[in-house]
């Protein structure tokens, strides 16, 4: 059973950072690829950044605005997503996703970590 668990969200002011983690569990991790999203209240899914853990490509997206970093540990079957400066428009649940390859609707998704940036 592919497993997915994101963690490390939380309230934090703004300017602050973050380091969400996404821990995979259930399938080959060198064969896939971990994508983190977000949404924020009433807005539709975001994509953020990508990575292919076989190779360590990254992807990634207009909306990381270099102030997000994707990471992995391939011996943890980890996956970071690093947050800096953030603002409250960063406020969203956090959630990560894997499938063979990067795309915007990914196979498997875990439960979100909820982000807060408080002003």
């Amino acid at each position: 059973e592919v497993q997915l668990v994101a963690s490390g969200g939380g309230l934090v002011q703004t300017g602050g950072s973050l380091r969400l983690s996404c821990t995979a569990s259930g399938f080959r991790f060198e064969d896939y690829a971990i994508g983190w999203f977000r949404q924020a209240p009433g807005k539709e899914h975001e994509g953020l950044a990508c990575i292919r853990i076989g190779d360590g490509k990254i992807y990634s997206t207009d909306s990381m605005e270099g102030r997000f970093t994707i990471s992995s540990d391939n011996a943890k079957n980890t996956v970071y997503l690093q947050t800096d400066s953030l603002n409250s428009e960063d406020t969203a649940v956090y959630y990560c996703a894997a499938d063979t390859y990067c795309r915007q609707n990914m196979a498997y998704r875990g439960e979100g970590t909820l982000v807060t940036v408080s002003s």
